[in-house]
């Protein structure tokens, strides 16, 4: 009993010794809207979150979605902090989550572009001027809140033509994303669609078998699009100064393989104010509450 006692009290000496185990650092999450195919995007954005979190030292997880609003509502709920939006789901979420902000983006996304595309059976010439000769034909736009897929094409068609898209096409319809918006303009599901330039050009380097019946009709004037947008609780989560070592990271990659996954030639700094124009028009559009 006295050995017993002994070995207890040597233990209770030592207990207020031992040093605790260290605090696991919380996860950022972060998420893309789904505008392409969901494995794609998985395998892509993996890369991206590895390489963040090699250089800020916390764990990164890329959490797929399977919708544009998914993506809002997941920045809502804070299933995820960071996200790299389109323009309108952008003004979106910011609406939604204050002193969230658009820390970078693309340097093509402050001149982004919509690409018109038509099925070769229309015979559809290219031109520097809307295609009003597209009248009548079955459209398509991408996804409902996509900037490049929807709101701006629609803009652009009332503004070109005086008319709302169900007006001036015999039928209009939404693929979900761009890479489906070209599947069904190449099969003639649909006989002209709108999609975002960087997706159709990727195709185009990529010799994708659709462009074999489909081809670009009309480029329209820039707008801005993609950014990358952070919650405003960044700091109180990870620590002083977060945000901006992020933003930092994010501007820093220069490997082709991390820019591919967007695509992108490089990151710029970004501010909120940048995606005005998308809110005004979203608002006159009626697409923004």
């Amino acid at each position: 009993m006295r050995l017993l006692a002994c070995a207890l009290a040597l233990v209770c000496l030592a207990a207020p010794l031992a040093t605790p185990a260290r605090a696991a650092s919380p996860t950022l999450y972060f998420s893309a809207i789904p505008n392409e195919d969901e494995t794609r995007l998985v395998e892509r954005f993996g890369k991206v979150g590895d390489h963040l979190s090699k250089v800020l030292g916390v764990p990164v997880a890329y959490v797929p979605v399977k919708s544009y609003p998914a993506s809002v509502t997941a920045f809502r709920n804070d299933q995820i902090q960071l996200a790299w939006f389109g323009g309108f789901t952008g003004v979106q979420a910011r609406n939604l989550v204050p002193g969230s902000r658009a820390i970078a983006a693309g340097a093509e996304d402050m001149a982004f572009h919509t690409y018109f595309i038509a099925h070769e059976a229309t015979g559809l010439a290219p031109s520097d001027a809307f295609p009003k000769a597209s009248k009548g034909r079955t459209f398509t736009f991408g996804a409902k809140t996509s900037t490049s897929g929807r709101l701006m094409p629609e803009f652009f068609i009332r503004k070109e033509t005086g008319e709302a898209p169900e007006a001036f096409y015999a039928r209009v319809g939404f693929s979900g994303d761009h890479t489906q918006t070209l599947k069904l303009v190449s099969t003639g599901a649909f006989e002209v669609g709108a999609i975002d330039f960087s997706v159709y050009d990727k195709a185009v380097r990529d010799g994708a078998p659709e462009l074999k019946t489909v081809k670009l009709i009309w480029k329209s004037p820039p707008f801005p699009d993609y950014n990358w947008m952070v919650r405003g609780d960044l700091d109180a989560r990870f620590g002083a100064g977060f945000t901006d070592r992020l933003q930092k990271a994010l501007l820093d990659i220069t490997d082709p393989a991390l820019l591919a996954a967007f695509p992108r030639k490089a990151f710029v700094p970004a501010k909120n104010a940048d995606f005005d124009p998308v809110e005004v028009t979203a608002r006159e559009l009626k697409l923004l509450e």
